[in-house]
C-alpha cells in the first residue's frame, strides 16, 4: 500500500476531527495546514463583508501559511481536507496548492460543510490546478463509519 498524508485546514475543529478520523482510517500521516495569523471567531464572520474571510475570499487573497511539510516526497497519495468556504475551497488551499509540488500525487479531496455540496468546490479546484490527478472528490459528516473512508481511498 501506498504511503498517504492527510492535509487539512480547519478554521474550527470540525474538519480537524475528520481529518484525525481518515488518518487514522487509512493510516496515514497527518499535517495540518496552519495560517501565520490564526482566525478569530470575527474573522470567520461570512455574513460580515469586512470580516477577514470575506475579503480574503472575494479579493482572492492567499494567507501565509505557517509551516512547510517538509517530507512531501515520500507520499504518493494526498488528503487534502478544508470546510467549504464561499462554495469553494479557502484560498489557504490554493496557496498550500502552489507551495507544495503535487505533481504525480493522487490527490484525495474531502470538505466539511453545513450544507454545500462539494461540487462547485471540486470543480474549482480541478481549474485552478489542472495540472493535478484529482481522483475523487468527498464531502464527510464526520459520522460515517470507518469502513468508508477506507473504502474511498483503496
Amino acid at each position: 500500500m501506498s504511503k498517504i498524508l492527510v492535509c487539512y485546514f480547519s478554521a474550527s475543529e470540525n474538519t480537524k476531527s475528520l481529518a484525525e478520523k481518515v488518518a487514522s482510517a487509512v493510516n496515514g500521516d497527518l499535517f495540518e495546514i496552519e495560517p501565520k495569523e490564526k482566525y478569530t471567531k470575527e474573522d470567520l464572520d461570512w455574513m460580515n463583508k469586512q470580516s477577514r474571510s470575506s475579503i480574503e475570499m472575494n479579493e482572492n487573497i492567499k494567507p501565509e501559511i505557517l509551516n512547510k511539510v517538509s517530507n512531501l516526497g515520500e507520499y504518493n497519495t494526498v488528503c487534502l481536507g478544508f470546510p467549504i468556504w464561499w462554495y469553494k475551497e479557502p484560498t489557504i488551499i490554493d496557496k498550500f496548492l502552489e507551495e507544495n509540488d503535487m505533481t504525480n500525487k493522487k490527490v484525495y479531496v474531502f470538505v466539511t460543510s453545513g450544507s454545500s455540496p462539494i461540487d462547485s468546490t471540486y470543480k474549482s479546484l480541478r481549474n485552478n490546478f489542472p495540472n493535478l490527478n484529482f481522483i475523487d472528490g468527498k464531502r464527510f459528516t464526520g459520522n460515517e463509519n470507518i469502513e468508508e473512508y477506507i473504502n474511498w481511498i483503496v
